[in-house]
């Protein structure tokens, strides 16, 4: 089997770089024919998938955070509706969160995921296409298959990800820090939040979760219920509420503990819409993709069931 290798040299402020030379060598050992590639800046994963897969490769490992898988899974699914051909994605995480590989019981050290990709299986997983405005204002759209949100996630993976930190301190850790120092000056969104045909919920909110998967910030379970394979996304909505008791029930997502909480509502559907009330230009909530935050709303989340392969 040939298999592509997308890169990203920075994935986890530089970690993955420092073990690259094991890494690569535990892959060709383990495969053989292996084609390299590097990503130099967002959104070449996707482009390099669908140069891979264009070159023969049947298995695509995204080596890096939880924003090089989504790219490449992107670019994968790309060419799966372009020409049908179908790729398997493999993953050897090394980001900040690696909270995809969390949720599917991938192993978070590198020569451990490689030895699971070499002896997996292949599973059928779901995945989500989202549409949003771009930073340019221009209607964007791309897939993810662990978690698309917005409002305050969008303004803490910003954060994050422009951490220098990040490198040496845990993402648990990072995650939490930049969550309560970005919720302390979050003003909360006034959106609208339409599922499938049902009666849309008006609402101020700290944040919306669109969920395949059940992790995301360096391992809070934001969705404990979700499973990559229902065809259903779960769609968590924390509502506006005294910041001061929200950043202290903070430790519930941890364990999945909120699902009961006053500002929390749990909704499950295969379409999401949610729209900006009032000031459009007030209540555009930045759009967090897979642990990147390329835009905001207004946004549609579309379920697309069954729709890709993950070497697991």
């Amino acid at each position: 089997m040939k298999i592509g290798v997308v890169r990203n040299p920075v994935a986890g402020g530089g970690r993955l770089d420092a073990h690259w030379t094991e890494i690569a060598a535990a892959l060709s050992e383990r495969f053989g024919d292996v084609e390299f590639r590097e990503t130099d800046e967002p959104g070449d994963g996707s482009v390099i998938a669908r140069d891979l897969v264009a070159l023969g490769c049947e298995l695509v490992v995204a080596a890096g955070g939880d924003g090089t898988i989504s790219e490449v899974a992107d670019g994968l699914l790309q060419m799966q509706a372009e020409t049908g051909t179908v790729a398997a994605l493999g993953v050897v995480p090394c980001g900040t969160g690696s909270d995809f590989a969390r949720g599917m019981g991938i192993p978070t050290d590198a020569k451990a995921a490689v030895s699971r990709i070499a002896e997996g299986e292949d599973r059928i997983i779901d995945a989500g296409l989202i549409s949003f405005i771009d930073e340019h204002g221009r209607l964007a759209s791309r897939h993810f298959v662990n978690i698309a949100s917005l409002g305050m996630s969008g303004a803490t993976v910003r954060a994050v990800n422009a951490d220098r930190r990040k490198r040496w301190v845990s993402a648990k850790t990072l995650f939490f820090w930049r969550t309560v120092t970005e919720f302390v000056r979050y003003r909360f969104q006034d959106v609208r939040i339409t599922v499938d045909d049902g009666e849309p919920v008006e609402a101020k909110v700290a944040m919306v979760a669109v969920a395949n998967e059940r992790f995301f910030g360096g391992g809070m379970m934001i969705a404990p219920d979700a499973k990559p394979d229902d065809g259903l996304f779960d769609i968590v909505i924390l509502r506006a509420a005294s910041k001061l008791k929200l950043i202290f029930d903070l430790r519930l997502l941890y364990g999945g503990r909120h699902r009961n909480h006053p500002a929390i509502t749990i909704l499950r559907g295969r379409k999401v819409v949610v729209e900006p009330l009032g000031d459009p230009l007030a209540n555009a909530a930045l759009v967090d993709i897979d642990g990147e935050s390329p835009g905001h709303i207004p946004a549609t989340y579309e379920m697309m069931a069954r729709a890709l392969k993950v070497r697991c």
